[in-house]
This record gives C-alpha cells, structure tokens and sequence, in this order.
C-alpha cells in the first residue's frame, strides 16, 4: 500500500467532492454512504482536512463541506500528506530492513528506488479535477 486507508477514504472524499461541485455544502454521511466508507471514520479523517486546509466545515442545519479551493489546486500529495503526515526523511526499506540506501542497498534497493521516485512525482502531478473527471468516464464506461 501506498498510503494508509485513512488518506484513501480522505482522497474519496474529496474527489466525491469535486465530482460533483456542489453549490452548499455536502454532508459527510453522503459521502460515507457513496463511497461505504464508516461515517464515524470519515469524520474524524475529514476533522483533519479542515485543520489542513483542504475542506471548510460549515455547521448547523444546512451544514457539510466543502472544498477549501479550487480541485486544480489541490494534489494527491497534500492529501496523503495532511492524513499521514510528510513522507520520512530518510527512505524506508520496501522489504522493510532495517537502512537501505545507495550505500546500504537492500536486495531490491536498485528496483525500488525509481519506482518511488516515480510514484512520489505521480502524487505531486494528480489533481482533483483530473481525478474528478476520470472517475465520472469511468462510471460512463460502466453504465454503458
């Protein structure tokens, strides 16, 4: 895995979001119920996309969320970041050994390491309007 099933349900989340470009806000139990997603867990992920930045809350009877900007502005990396926090400093081992680096390789460093390089740019170039816009094509293809 990639990332944690937290930053999973928080990237559903806001490509739900996204997708449909809602004029009010949506409520979290709509999205759980889209994506069956736990709503209790979806909560607690998206009480950390607004301290982040990535959704605004509004309370009371009309209430949900929203995204806090534009889906072209907002990267699969913030949100696996704002979820699991900043990739670590120091690289971790695919196999999960103890050090790998180009000095201690591990059996697999030598694959490994621009396959990561590869993945980490691949989050840093994704945005939620292209990923919005790919899942409505998707559902076209299978409803056809």
């Amino acid at each position: 895995m990639l990332y944690s099933k937290s930053a999973e349900y928080a990237i559903q989340a806001l490509i739900y979001l996204a997708e449909i470009k809602p004029d009010k806000p949506i409520m979290i139990s709509d999205i759980a119920k889209a994506y069956d997603i736990p709503y209790q867990f979806l909560a607690k992920i998206v009480q950390t996309l607004v301290k982040q930045r990535l959704v605004v809350a509004t309370r009371g009877r009309n209430g949900g969320i929203n995204l806090a900007r534009n889906p072209k502005e907002i990267f699969l990396n913030q949100i696996v970041n704002a979820v699991d926090g900043p990739p670590p400093t120091e690289e971790q081992c695919v196999i999960g050994l103890d050090k790998c680096s180009d000095i201690t390789p591990c059996p697999l460093h030598h694959r490994w390491k621009p396959i990561r390089t590869q993945i980490r740019e691949m989050l840093g170039d994704e945005h939620l309007e292209d990923l919005a816009h790919r899942v409505i094509e998707k559902r076209k293809l299978m409803n056809q």
